[in-house]
């Protein structure tokens, strides 16, 4: 995990995540196997192959992810937390999490449920640990993928440019960044996590606008087991499926008060753009098609039937609330300059803030007031990314469009974070986390004094 912030008293952290055990889960893997060939023999075991190639590529789910990184993520949240009370201004402190990827191609299923798994954890630690998510005296965490099987941090390639964008990035491009922590946090045992301390203390040495990292040491484990030397998300050696470049995809939400369902969701956006390239390729370079990020927010008129209305940002706020995520996520250039212009026009969609992170990516924030959005008033957008529970919406769209005589969009669904796998956190406190009417609750009753 690491942690990166500007603000002077948020707290930084790195921890290599890989997924659990994977030495251990081989020997058992090889038992099974051998189990399964046997049953094979006598038909008991039709689907033996399909259950031995998937279990290679499908994160551990939130359990055992909890059970690896649930004692370290709480003691990090905590101490995060902590600093974040001590800011005057109670600004919460930011947690990057960075999580480690190896194999060829970025599959998007693979990757979201992931992402989904560990904003899953981040909720229900933060509930177990009495940690404000996104708000004043909280963490604000984000998570990025580090390739491990891109380019060392000391090989030669004078394109600082290259590979600048994430959500998807290697250690080359990491080490590159203008980002700064105040504190890394480090596997216990963990080489990699070695390795990166050293390249991080050069880093600091050659550049002396960057702060000198406080490194601590954490055991990946629960209290009582014997510690973890990370977790490894594998996505197999097979090719991935041939999937179609979209240089233009699209998503759409209200977007208020940012939480952690809304970082899936805009991660997950991310990874649907080839921007973001196959790992341990390089990212196309300027000049080439441009690259757009369309994200719909609903205007402030059509929200004012929701619940505790009084406490929704408006507009202004929301967009600019959803791009400093995304830059957090995608920004990793040495010395970035943003563009940002604003655009009214008559019609619908027609007040948009265009932000140019570089020549050839671009993120339009746009409001919306109608379910569409400019999905069906830009031709050039050709995904969509809706979550489960409103991908109804998304043949919808597709409707509209082929009424139009225009290509239908690819749409990619993300997994929805509910209670369902919450563990031990109460439904409430759990929602507390991921909802955005629950927000606005807490803070009206915080308004009134009470904590309810």
């Amino acid at each position: 995990m690491l942690t990166k912030t500007k603000q002077p008293a948020a707290v930084s952290a790195f921890v290599d995540l890989r997924l659990q055990r994977e030495h251990q889960a081989r020997k058992q893997e090889s038992k099974k196997t051998t189990k399964r060939k046997d049953e094979k023999r006598t038909g008991r075991d039709g689907r033996a192959v399909i259950q031995r190639c998937c279990c290679s590529l499908i994160p551990v789910g939130l359990a055992a992810l909890r059970e690896t990184c649930g004692h370290a993520l709480s003691t990090i949240l905590q101490a995060l937390a902590a600093a974040s009370r001590d800011d005057k201004d109670g600004r919460p402190a930011v947690l990057d999490i960075a999580v480690a990827v190896s194999g060829k191609g970025k599959p998007f299923g693979l990757l979201q449920r992931f992402l989904a798994d560990i904003y899953r954890l981040l909720a229900v630690v933060s509930v177990a640990a009495s940690v404000e998510l996104d708000g004043p005296g909280g963490v604000d965490a984000r998570v990025f993928f580090v390739d491990l099987d891109g380019q060392a941090a000391g090989d030669d390639d004078d394109d600082d440019d290259a590979c600048a964008y994430g959500p998807i990035i290697d250690v080359k491009c990491l080490m590159r960044s203008n980002r700064s922590w105040d504190t890394v946090y480090l596997a216990s045992g963990c080489e990699r996590a070695a390795s990166f301390a050293a390249m991080l203390s050069a880093r600091e040495t050659a550049d002396n606008r960057i702060k000198t990292a406080n490194v601590r040491t954490l055991d990946l484990k629960t209290p009582g087991e014997k510690p973890s030397t990370g977790l490894v998300l594998s996505q197999g050696t097979a090719p991935p499926a041939a999937a179609a470049a979209h240089s233009s995809v699209a998503v759409g939400g209200t977007f208020d008060h940012l939480h952690a369902g809304h970082k899936l969701l805009l991660t997950a956006t991310v990874l649907a753009l080839d921007t973001c390239p196959s790992l341990s390729q390089p990212a196309r370079r300027d000049g080439q098609e441009k690259r757009v990020v369309t994200v719909g927010i609903t205007g402030d008129e059509l929200l004012v039937n929701k619940k505790y209305a009084e406490f929704l940002e408006s507009w202004e706020d929301r967009w600019q609330g959803v791009w400093r995520f995304l830059q957090s996520i995608t920004d990793f250039s040495p010395s970035s300059t943003v563009d940002v212009r604003r655009e009214n026009e008559p019609g619908p969609n027609g007040r948009r803030a265009i932000v140019s992170l570089s020549p050839g990516l671009e993120f339009r924030f746009v409001q919306i007031a109608d379910p569409f959005g400019p999905t069906i008033t830009d031709r050039d957008i050709t995904a969509l990314v809706v979550s489960k529970e409103t991908r109804s919406g998304g043949q919808a769209v597709n409707d509209e469009r082929l009424k139009k005589g225009w290509s239908a969009l690819e749409v990619f669904e993300v997994d929805v974070l509910d209670t369902a796998d919450a563990v031990s956190a109460s439904e409430d406190s759990f929602e507390s986390k991921i909802s955005s009417t629950a927000i606005r609750r807490r803070r009206m009753n915080l308004a009134k004094g009470s904590s309810l």
